[in-house]
């Protein structure tokens, strides 16, 4: 057995996490169909790069760059940014493998087994090996084989081995821990000055010619975004079920195709009235019975049952509800009230029913015999279920010869939508991103019209509410530089800010300064310049202060000497100028019991911060010797051939 797999050092615990995490990853990413790049250079003779004898071939970056297009864990655009980087974590981890099998790492058969065990319980429900057959077509399905999977996952066992080993030792000393301790609690007492741009306006509001000068110098920041126009073919399921009737004869064989659906079983409508004895002593149950025997007593004087029921009874489930449980079948209650239940007759109350719970006082509401409901009765439910299911396979029909038409002749959408009983929507100057009309808000639909060019027809796309959609791209309007009158709302928003940030860091600095000729003395600074200092007091840095917002903008504070001034510091609506008034001592009496989990935290770090200087450290060595070869030349073409194909 894998001896990893079987240690009890919480950090190899972890990284057993992590090998888990990248085995599944590793799944992800053969399970993801390769990434065609349209390209010559995506032939699968192509090498990225080369660790020792292995090679790693442009196929392994086309799998991971579609599996982050698939999952999208980042935008497409900004993709080929990454790609570089993905390489070079293909790279470090064949290295640590390789590194890994030259000191004489070794992974056994029976090692590979223990950690497909660890990694895919489904493979061995109750313990038992599915078997290899099994084992092989769920594979198989991913286009993967059993060797090229164990190949894989004997490569990440190979690394975590490296990995445990390259920051085996880490050390964390008392004099760090107390450390972390006392930057986790440190607090202080504060006083503070918050300057917003409500008290500046007259420096702040920008005159119509410091307006149109901003515009001419960024002039080439301010354009209008590319539009399009659509025209938008939406065909609605509910339109279409209205068009279509099914005959009588279709109807009642669907009734005797599906009987079963429309047979219902006896079934009761009851009130009842629970006195719990569960969670009493047999000493209480006389009691019990004896309240149980007095409301009923009363019910049978003509109180009212639901009424009795909220105010008596102990069952959380209906008391609120006046005792009340509708439509109860056999089987569904305890025997004993079951059986009181179906054999009272409506509006009939029971004596007191005992069972495993308490005491039940029962009244029958309704009383439904086991029936198969008739055809005439449920007709009209069966028709409209044959209309939605009609409806439903017409739409695809319709989504198909729409498209097919448009693609004929896309100038006259009108005949098209009139003879598919479509609704025509015309979306002029729309930009990316924006809601369409009669559409909405559909990241389909926006990826569906992305690439279109003038004239192309979309391929149908599935909206909200049981609609298709199909549009075609009548023109293009091309971004151009903006005209003040269209933009001059923004340029003054941009001034407005400018102004503003500037503004406040020099009234922030005046004050600091003179603070600072005055001894310090912030309050009486603050004064001086008509404003007023507030005070925030035992305060840290993950501390929420009214006025200031989160104290995180803060944070290089704490730990300053009291009488620290500090500042300017921008805050969401404002600029901060204070003064650490004291350091408020640190409360050491729960170090002991957070020294365990401080301890594991420095550790952690320390080993991740060893490991990425290890790994940087190996593929620097392994370069030099010549050991690791990348084909720059490949990689550039990846990259081209992505940017032209997004584009």
């Amino acid at each position: 057995m894998f001896d990893l797999f079987r240690s009890r050092d919480k950090a190899v615990r972890i990284l057993l996490g992590a090998l888990l995490l990248l085995v599944a990853l590793s799944m992800l990413t053969y399970l993801i169909p390769t990434y065609d790049t349209g390209s010559s250079s995506g032939g699968t003779g192509q090498i990225v790069a080369q660790v020792g004898k292995e090679e790693i071939p442009l196929t392994d970056v086309q799998r991971l760059i579609q599996q982050n297009l698939t999952s999208r864990q980042l935008p497409p655009e900004l993709l080929p940014n990454y790609i570089p980087q993905m390489i070079q974590d293909l790279i470090t981890e064949r290295a640590l493998a390789y590194e890994a099998q030259r000191l004489g790492f070794e992974v056994t058969d029976a090692q590979v087994s223990d950690a497909i065990r660890q990694s895919i319980p489904a493979l061995f429900p109750q313990g038992n090996f599915v078997g290899k057959d099994t084992y092989a077509a769920m594979l198989a399905q991913q286009n993967l084989t059993i060797p090229e999977f164990e190949a894989d996952l004997r490569r990440q066992i190979l690394i975590t081995r490296l990995r445990s080993i390259a920051v085996e030792g880490t050390v964390v000393s008392q004099a760090e821990i107390e450390q972390a301790y006392r930057k986790k609690n440190q607090k202080i007492n504060i006083e503070w000055v918050k300057l917003t741009g409500e008290s500046y306006k007259s420096e702040i509001q920008p005159s119509a010619a410091d307006l149109q000068q901003y515009y001419t110098i960024n002039k080439a920041s301010f354009q209008t975004p590319e539009k399009k126009n659509l025209i938008i073919l939406i065909g609605e399921q509910a339109k279409v079920a209205q068009t279509v009737n099914p005959t009588e004869a279709q109807v009642r064989t669907m009734y005797e195709q599906g009987k079963d659906a429309y047979r219902t079983p006896e079934r009761v409508d009851v009130r009842h009235i629970l006195f719990k004895t569960t969670d009493h002593t047999a000493a209480d149950e006389p009691k019990i019975k004896a309240r149980a025997e007095d409301v009923l007593k009363q019910l049978r004087a003509g109180a009212n049952f639901a009424d009795m029921a909220k105010k008596y009874s102990e069952d959380p489930g209906s008391s609120q509800n006046g005792g009340e449980y509708k439509g109860v079948t056999r089987g569904q209650m305890v025997p004993e009230f079951e059986q009181a239940a179906f054999s009272l007759k409506p509006g009939q109350v029971s004596d007191l029913v005992k069972s495993s719970i308490g005491y039940h006082i029962i009244q029958v509401e309704k009383h439904e015999q086991a029936r198969l409901r008739p055809f005439e009765e449920v007709k009209d439910e069966l028709t409209a279920q044959w209309r939605k299911q009609r409806a439903s396979e017409l739409m695809q029909q319709i989504a198909d010869k729409t498209q097919t038409e448009l693609q004929k002749d896309s100038t006259h959408p009108e005949k098209v939508a009139a003879e598919f009983n479509m609704q025509l929507v015309r979306a002029d100057g729309l930009e990316a991103g924006n809601p369409i009309p009669g559409v909405g808000a559909s990241t389909d639909f926006d990826q569906s019209i992305a690439t279109l060019k003038k004239g192309e027809v979309s391929q149908p796309v599935a909206l909200p509410g049981d609609k298709i959609a199909v549009a075609i791209l009548t023109d293009v309007i091309p971004p151009r530089p903006a005209t003040f009158e269209e933009v001059e709302s923004k340029v003054r928003d941009s001034v407005v800010q400018i102004r503003t940030q500037r503004t406040l860091q020099k009234h922030a600095q005046e004050l600091l300064d003179k603070a600072k000729a005055m001894g310090g003395d912030l309050v009486k600074a603050a004064k001086s310049m008509g404003k007023e200092a507030k005070t925030a007091n035992a305060v840290g840095p993950t501390s929420t202060v009214e006025g200031l917002g989160s104290l995180s903008f803060m944070v290089d504070v704490f730990g300053r000497p009291d009488g620290t001034l500090f500042g300017p510091f921008t805050a969401a609506d404002g600029t901060v100028v204070g003064k650490v008034v004291q350091n408020v001592p640190v409360d050491v009496t729960q170090l002991a019991a957070e020294r365990n989990s401080l301890r594991d935290e420095i550790k952690t770090q320390k080993a991740r911060d060893r490991a990425v200087l290890f790994e940087a450290g190996l593929r620097d060595r392994l370069t030099q010797e010549g050991k690791i070869k990348i084909h720059q030349d490949v990689i550039q073409r990846l990259v081209a051939d992505f940017v032209s194909n997004k584009g």
